[in-house]
């Protein structure tokens, strides 16, 4: 067996430090630093119609939504993570470390699927996200048809799950006084047509 070498492992305060400073964006992983990779095009109109109509909904709210530039601070799972979309409500609090902020209670918290993060989106950040006390909302919304996933806490700490799919499907988020229209989420993303044969 060949021994694999091991990162060394990165205090929550060095990867701060380092992303306060970096040119691109990484989240932090139990100590381990992990470089973002870049989105497509429909993952980029989806998670801006996501934030323009939260935007909108929670204008004159006390509710705040913030894009994928704001880092979430997972305290219990020692994680910072970048969420296509996320939302503060009661006043925006911040986890401060070296001067350098991260959101600390996100009340909703939207990632846009991908085939190789579909994984760990409806998995470990699921459970990693679900730790957070503030958290009321976790959303996934899939890329490649109209598809929206939702984990919602009820009043007993029950996560209920449901799924909207079709471009008919309204989603009510009454915790925030929101809602999100399936038909709007995903008005500038073309689908496949099933049994449709490619271009030559």
């Amino acid at each position: 067996m060949v021994a694999q070498a091991r990162s060394p492992y990165v205090t929550p305060q060095e990867y701060l430090e380092r992303e306060d400073r970096a040119e691109y964006k990484s989240e932090y992983i139990d100590g381990v630093i992990v470089a973002m990779a870049g989105s497509t095009e429909d993952h980029d109109r989806i998670s801006s119609d996501i934030l323009t109509s939260f935007n909108i909904q929670l204008r004159r709210s006390k509710c705040e939504p913030f894009s994928s530039n704001m880092r979430v601070s997972v305290p219990e799972c020692n994680r910072y993570y970048y969420p296509d979309v996320s939302v503060a409500c009661g006043g925006s609090k911040f986890e401060t470390i070296s001067g350098v902020k991260s959101l600390a209670n996100a009340a909703v918290i939207v990632e846009v699927v991908s085939e190789s993060t579909a994984n760990l989106d409806r998995g470990e950040k699921l459970f990693c996200y679900q730790t957070l006390p503030s958290l009321k909302y976790y959303i996934t919304a899939a890329q490649d048809e109209p598809l929206i996933q939702v984990y919602e806490r009820d009043e007993g700490e029950t996560w209920l799950y449901r799924l909207y799919r079709g471009l008919d499907a309204e989603i009510k988020l009454s915790e925030i006084r929101c809602e999100l229209r399936l038909v709007d989420v995903y008005a500038r993303v073309e689908f496949a047509v099933a049994g449709a044969q490619p271009d030559n």
